[in-house]
């Protein structure tokens, strides 16, 4: 899942059932968040109409990548992820930690949104899919676009399909366990 996981750029033409991307949310919906919080929001872009839209966001290098994938899953996050907790952590009501604290929701949100769309990718990993997750974008256009006049933001972007293998590089280097662990 992880080890001999790639990041991919090139598609094969070959669609996603939407019933596998629904089997992918059902289990990366199964990870734990703070709470039970919940706040990620997933907009599969497969449409043309969809693309065009997004193409506006992405940086030049990175359309091409998108154009070709049969999925771009927009990751995005719900300001308003807290209203829901009765129903998503009805032990205790939690929503008074959360009223009138703006900066509190917000990185609530995305920490706990971004956990989410880590579950994503590897749940499609696990389901057969490749994976190609971007960050060159505007995540101001993409809202403008996808989220005008909601409490949702976006995070980063997922291109999910059947990857062209023969465009991979080889695979980059990574940091040893020393270099970036420590114990306190």
């Amino acid at each position: 899942m992880l080890r001999g996981a790639r990041n991919h750029y090139a598609w094969q033409d070959r669609p996603v059932p939407r019933e596998l991307l629904q089997a992918v949310y059902e289990a990366a919906a199964a990870g734990p968040t703070s709470t039970n919080c919940c706040p990620a929001r997933f907009v599969f872009v497969t449409s043309p109409e969809g693309k065009d839209r997004l193409a506006r966001s992405l940086k030049p290098a990175n359309i091409d990548k998108m154009r070709t994938a049969p999925v771009t899953a927009i990751i995005a996050h719900d300001l308003e992820f807290w209203t829901c907790l009765p129903f998503l952590f009805p032990h205790d009501d939690r929503r008074p930690m959360f009223e009138g604290k703006a900066a509190f929701i917000e990185s609530t949100a995305f920490r706990n949104g971004t956990l989410q769309g880590a579950y994503f990718m590897i749940a499609a990993r696990a389901v057969g899919l490749d994976v190609g997750a971007m960050s060159g974008f505007s995540n101001e256009v993409v809202d403008e676009e996808f989220f005008a006049g909601t409490t949702m933001k976006s995070n980063f972007l997922i291109n999910l399909g059947y990857a062209d293998e023969s465009a991979l590089l080889e695979k980059l280097p990574r940091f040893s366990f020393d270099d970036v662990c420590s114990f306190a």
